[in-house]
Parts: C-alpha cells; structure tokens; sequence
C-alpha cells in the first residue's frame, strides 16, 4: 500500500486547508481509512476516519464541527477538510488505511494501522 498525503501549508487562526490522501490500488478496497496528526513532542493522535457500513465518520472531539473527512473512491483518495483552523491544529498530519473493517474503539487509535502515508505539516498562525 502506498499512500500519498498533500495540501498541508500555513494559515492564519481561522482559515480553511483541504489535505488529500492518494491511495495504490483501489480505494474501495480500503474498509477503514483514517487521519492522524502528530503535534512537536506529542503523541500521534486520531483525528477522524471512516468504516465501510458505519452509520457516519468519526471524529476526535477537539476537531468536531471544524473537519470533515470523505473519500472518493473513483479517484483513490481521501480527504480532510479543516476549517476554523486553530494554532493548536498545527501538527504534521498522516492518513492510513486498513483493507478490513476496524471495530469503532480501534478506529482512532494508530495502534490499529500498518499503512501510512508520509505526513504533511499543518501550520496555524495566531
């Protein structure tokens, strides 16, 4: 599997970034794919993902309201769009992607992913 993380950058405190995830293969064989990011000197955290016959995406509470995850099979990626960004999102953010579907406790827990892609820097200015 490789994936292929972009649109990462730098933004003022309140603006918008969409970061896309392109995926080798066929996406619709991913059954849970994901978005992680990885502040200086913090642990890796989930942020959101999604699991093929789930009733919705999930997301970490610190992001809810302000991220949207989708993914577009036709085109092997997937996508984070952050908006109302805050200078506590700036991070380096990292999709995955698992071929089976996760249970929904394991979903945003980087434990349950081998795959990943190699991370793009999110910046927030004040």
């Amino acid at each position: 599997v490789q994936l292929q993380a972009s649109g990462g950058g730098l933004v003022q405190a309140g603006g918008s970034l969409r970061l896309s995830c392109a995926a080798s293969g066929f996406a619709s064989d991913y059954q849970t794919v994901a978005w992680f990011r990885q502040a200086p000197g913090k642990e890796r955290e989930g942020v959101s993902c999604i699991r093929s016959g789930s009733n919705g995406p999930m997301y970490a509470d610190s992001v809810k309201g302000r991220f949207t995850i989708s993914r577009d099979n036709a085109k092997n990626t997937m996508y984070l769009q952050m908006n109302s960004l805050k200078p506590e999102d700036t991070a380096v953010y990292y999709c995955a992607v698992r071929f089976n579907r996760v249970l929904a406790y394991m979903c945003l827990d980087p434990s349950s992913y081998v795959s990943w892609g190699q991370g793009t820097l999110v910046t927030v200015s004040s």
